[in-house]
C-alpha cells in the first residue's frame, strides 16, 4: 500500500530502477576544406565564375584535340569570313582560323597569368613574412621598399623593361621562351607589393596569438613557427589576393601584346589578336569580338571567384549569418 511504513526496521525499501541517461548525440567533425567549400558554393556568382573559368580552361587545353587546325594555315579565299561551319569563329585577314588561334593564344595568356601570380605570391609571402616576424630596421626597410615599388607607375615601367630587355632575352631563351619568361618576371615583379603588405599584417596579428606563444614556449624555432603555425593561418587572405593577381596579370599581358611589346606577331595571344583586329572593326567585328569576350569572361570569372573565396575564408562573415 502506498505511503505505508515497513513492518520492521530490517525490512528493505523497494528498489527503484535507475533512470536512463540519454547519450549525447554524436556530431560529425567537418574538415576545414569541406566547410570552406560549403561556404563557397553559397556564393552564386563565384560558383558561376568557377564554371565559366573551367569551361575556358578546358576549351584551350582540350580544344586542339577536337579542332586540330593549324594556327598558321593561310587561305586567302576565306579571309575575313564570319562564323561558319568550316570556321566556327570566323577567319582573319589571312584566312587563318580564329578558333584554332584563340585556343593557342588562350593557353599562353592563362599560363602567363598563373605563372606571374606564382612569382608575385612567392616574393610577396617572402618579404611579408620576414617583415612580420622581424622588428626594427628590417621591417622598416622592407616596408620602405614595398612602398617604393607601389609608387612606381606600373604600365610605363612594364613598357620600358620590355623595350630594353626583350631582345637580349630572346637571344638567350628563344623567341617564345624569352618573351614568356620576361613577361612573367616583369608582371609578377610588379604585383608582389599588396601580397607583402597583407602577409605582414597577418603575421603581426598571428604571432601574438596563443598557439604561436605555445609553440615558442615549447622551443619551436622561428622557421618552424612560421612554416607550421603562422603561415597556414595567414593563407586565407593571401589566396584571395593571389586569385586577383591572375586577373591583373592577364590584363597586363593583353595590354602589352595589344601595344606590340608582348609576344612576337606570329604568336596569337588574345591581346595580339585584338591588336591585329583593331583596323578591321568596321567590316570584320567578329575578329575582335571573340578575343575581347574571352578576356572579359576570364577576368570577370576570376574576380567573382576571389569574392567567393574571401567570403568562404573569412569566419566573421559566416558567424554573422
Amino acid at each position: 500500500m502506498a505511503g505505508s511504513t515497513p513492518v520492521s526496521l530490517s525490512a528493505e525499501a523497494p528498489v527503484r530502477a535507475p533512470a536512463t541517461v540519454a547519450e549525447p548525440r554524436k556530431t560529425r567533425s567537418i574538415s576545414p576544406a569541406l566547410e570552406t567549400w560549403r561556404r563557397f558554393r553559397r556564393h552564386v556568382l563565384a560558383v558561376t565564375g568557377a564554371i565559366v573559368l573551367l569551361i575556358l580552361v578546358s576549351g584551350v587545353l582540350l580544344g586542339p584535340y577536337v579542332w586540330p587546325v593549324a594556327i598558321n594555315d593561310i587561305d586567302f579565299a576565306a579571309k575575313l569570313q564570319g562564323p561558319s561551319l568550316n570556321h566556327p569563329l570566323g577567319t582573319d585577314d589571312l584566312g587563318q582560323d580564329l578558333l584554332a588561334r584563340m585556343m593557342y593564344g588562350g593557353r599562353i595568356s592563362l599560363a602567363v597569368g598563373f605563372a606571374a601570380m606564382l612569382v608575385a605570391l612567392f616574393v610577396g609571402v617572402l618579404v611579408g613574412s620576414v617583415a612580420g616576424m622581424a622588428s626594427g630596421w628590417v621591417d622598416a626597410a622592407l616596408m620602405w621598399l614595398t612602398d617604393l615599388f607601389l609608387a612606381l607607375p606600373t604600365l610605363p615601367l612594364l613598357l620600358l623593361v620590355m623595350y630594353l630587355f626583350r631582345d637580349s632575352m630572346k637571344k638567350v631563351l628563344g623567341v617564345e621562351g624569352g618573351a614568356f619568361v620576361l613577361i612573367v618576371v616583369v608582371i609578377g615583379g610588379l604585383r608582389w607589393m599588396p601580397v607583402a603588405r597583407l602577409v605582414r599584417a597577418q603575421f603581426l596579428s598571428l604571432r601574438e596569438k596563443e598557439f604561436a606563444e605555445a609553440a615558442r614556449s615549447l622551443g619551436a624555432r622561428p622557421s618552424r613557427e612560421v612554416i607550421r603555425h603562422i603561415l597556414p593561418n595567414a593563407m586565407g587572405p593571401v589566396i584571395v589576393a593571389a586569385s586577383l593577381d591572375v586577373a591583373a596579370a592577364i590584363i597586363a599581358e593583353s595590354t602589352l601584346s595589344f601595344l606590340g611589346l608582348g609576344f612576337p606577331p606570329d604568336i596569337p595571344t588574345w591581346g595580339r589578336i585584338l591588336f591585329d583586329a583593331k583596323d578591321n572593326l568596321d567590316f570584320a567585328p567578329h575578329w575582335a569580338l571573340f578575343p575581347g569576350t574571352a578576356i572579359f569572361l576570364t577576368v570577370l570569372s576570376i574576380n567573382y571567384i576571389g569574392d567567393g573565396l574571401r567570403d568562404a575564408l573569412d569566419p566573421r562573415k559566416v558567424l554573422g549569418k
